[in-house]
């Protein structure tokens, strides 16, 4: 019988990498122990699964698997006695298989992700460690996300692991009076981890796993944090649903993108945006927070029930509160795109001409593509199709933007 060992090792990783570094820091208390034993115990399944079957339990294989690799990591690297006093978690757990529970395992998660960002740590360092170790990420993704160069955030990463090393940071869940402190970054970091998954760097253009984890982190987090829970977590876990609610008519059958005044907006998700109406509204209770803004941007959206019916001069109000709450090049091209749809292209390509510092961003070269081709200046449109094509990674964006840019040399 085919045993397809590689994709099920694949799939683990690509749902399940979290999860499972996240119970192994725990466990062993070293970032990089963590990390490097489970990519072992990743390897080693790629060859027992082919051999002896897919485990009934992937996850609990895989870190068990894990642990018995730190276990002969820490007996090699110096006496055995002194090792298991330095690490007696890791000895009480010896011949154990531990219950990795779906209960238990996402306050791994969480409390790591709380341990991350902490406030000794540069906040972008907060989160892009947090990105990288627990979440998954890839370098070039995370650097993607804040536009910097892949080689400035790798230094960003080794830095902040270097620092919690060194100062010893712990293992523990902050309570509620060290919440706020760490609260900003861990939103970020939920956030960053959805838009990954909503328009990913590479491959096909959604990745349901990393949305799907994102919307259950913004949910526990809500849950833990109970009465006391700021408004900007509900806004946040409101602003995914409606974003995600989207998800099945952003795609053609062939992987294609369909962009949202073309979308067939019987094929969102109701049931989501219902729920996350009340949401957006509770988040503004307490006054305009930049999670609040954008989940009401996005309700505006999903209650126009054709695209020619969309408010977009309330969504321009709406950025222009956005641009004062998180001012941003990225924020500012939103709304240059708004005020193009409201007002015309003339008038949303004079404010994407005055922005600086997003020149390596290919979206903001797809935005005034567009905007130039409306108004029919075909050649112009053309070359920033083609610088767009130049900076896309994603192959859905790529054929998209090919798409447009055989439109306009026709």
């Amino acid at each position: 019988m085919f045993v397809d060992a590689a994709g099920a090792v694949e799939e683990v990783y690509r749902s399940e990498w979290g999860r499972i570094v996240a119970t192994l820091i725990r466990l062993v208390g070293d970032f990089d122990l963590a990390e490097e034993v489970a990519q072992e115990a990743f390897a080693i399944a790629l060859e027992k699964w082919q051999a002896d079957g897919i485990p009934e339990f992937p996850r609990a294989w895989i870190i068990q698997t894990a642990r018995h690799k730190a276990i002969d990591r820490i007996r090699r690297k110096s006496k055995f006695e002194e090792d298991l006093d330095a690490h007696p978690e890791i000895e009480q757990t010896r011949g154990t298989i531990p219950d990795y529970d779906i209960g238990e395992i996402p306050d791994d998660l969480l409390r790591l992700i709380f341990t991350c960002c902490h406030p000794s740590l540069a906040h972008e360092a907060q989160v892009a460690l947090t990105l990288r170790t627990l979440c998954g990420l890839e370098t070039d993704e995370i650097a993607r996300a804040f536009l910097v160069p892949v080689e400035t955030m790798a230094q960003r990463i080794v830095r902040a692991k270097r620092k919690i090393r060194d100062a010893k940071i712990p293992y523990v869940v902050p309570s509620l009076k060290e919440m706020p402190d760490r609260l900003d970054a861990v939103l970020a970091v939920i956030y960053l981890v959805f838009n990954e998954g909503y328009v990913s760097t590479r491959g096909t253009l959604v990745r349901t796993d990393l949305c799907g984890e994102a919307v259950r982190l913004a949910r526990l987090l809500r849950e833990v944090m109970g009465e006391r829970c700021p408004a900007e977590v509900t806004a946040l876990l409101a602003l995914m649903l409606l974003q995600d609610a989207r998800r099945e008519a952003r795609l053609d059958a062939n992987g294609d993108i369909i962009v949202l005044e073309e979308q067939d907006r019987t094929r969102w998700n109701q049931d989501q945006i219902e729920e996350a109406l009340p949401l957006v509204e509770e988040g503004l209770r307490n006054g305009p927070g930049q999670y609040a803004m954008q989940a009401a941007i996005a309700a505006v959206h999903c209650q126009a029930a054709r695209a020619e019916d969309t408010d977009w001069r309330q969504i321009v109000a709406l950025y222009e509160v956005l641009e004062q709450l998180q001012p941003s090049p990225v924020v500012s091209l939103n709304r240059a795109v708004a005020v193009a749809m409201a007002e015309g292209p003339e008038a949303g390509l004079a404010i994407i001409d005055r922005l600086g510092n997003l020149d390596s961003y290919h979206l903001l070269h797809a935005a005034r593509a567009d905007l130039l081709r409306r108004m029919g200046s075909r050649q112009e449109s053309a070359k920033s199709y083609r610088k767009a094509l130049s900076l896309a990674t994603n192959e859905s964006e790529k054929r998209y933007l090919e798409r447009r840019l055989r439109e306009v040399t026709a």
